[in-house]
């Protein structure tokens, strides 16, 4: 039976496809098919990417995004050098840093955020899970400050006892809240997706 390491270093199908279509990474096919399924990008004008490098779902969403839409793409690292559009504003930097979340909020709010951002992993499950949760948590902070009433949201979480308790904050947000693994993340992997659609109209007092 192959490693995972061995798994991960060899080209799939979904590495190989991504390669063809001009996709800087494997991960774009778990956006299509959230798309597909939730309806993120429908009617979405304004688009912020978390975590986004190399920038595999900055790309696609600059491909279907209607026109005059615009995306903001954000990550600590830079975007493949070919990722380049008008509707495009790449940030460079830290989302919990004062600057980059000023900058981020001057160009919202948004009728979606993603984040496909994935902690640097050490092998140790306990704290590669803890990371992934940190991030998760961040990027429902953006979303809640961030969306427009009636918009989407997704994020990707490394499976451990900490999703429910993520899905519970989220339904205080969006009127559906769920999980979904795409058919693309890779069998071995211990990744999956929480889904928030439809965000809440905040109610004075609250």
């Amino acid at each position: 039976m192959p490693s995972k390491q061995n798994s991960y270093a060899k080209p799939d199908f979904w590495s190989q496809k991504a390669f063809r279509e001009g996709y800087p990474a494997r991960s774009v096919y778990k956006l299509e098919e959230m798309d597909r399924k939730f309806g993120l990008l429908k009617g979405a004008s304004k688009v912020l990417d978390l975590g986004s490098a190399p920038g595999s779902w900055t790309v696609w969403l600059l491909r279907n995004i209607k026109e005059g839409g615009s995306v903001v793409s954000v990550d600590l690292n830079p975007l493949a050098k070919d990722v380049k559009a008008d509707n495009l504003t790449f940030i460079q930097g830290d989302l919990l840093s004062a600057e980059v979340r000023a900058q981020i909020e001057a160009k919202g709010p948004y009728d979606l955020v993603v984040c496909d951002a994935a902690p640097l992993t050490t092998g140790n499950r306990t704290v590669d899970t803890a990371r992934s949760t940190a991030l998760v948590e961040m990027a429902v902070y953006y979303a809640q400050q961030q969306l427009k009433n009636g918009g989407s949201f997704c994020v990707k979480i490394f499976q451990n006892g900490s999703q429910q308790k993520e899905l519970q904050k989220m339904r205080a947000i969006f009127t559906t809240a769920k999980g979904f693994k795409p058919e693309a993340c890779r069998n071995e992997s211990f990744e999956t997706y929480l889904i928030g659609l439809n965000k809440k109209e905040v109610q004075e007092g609250m």
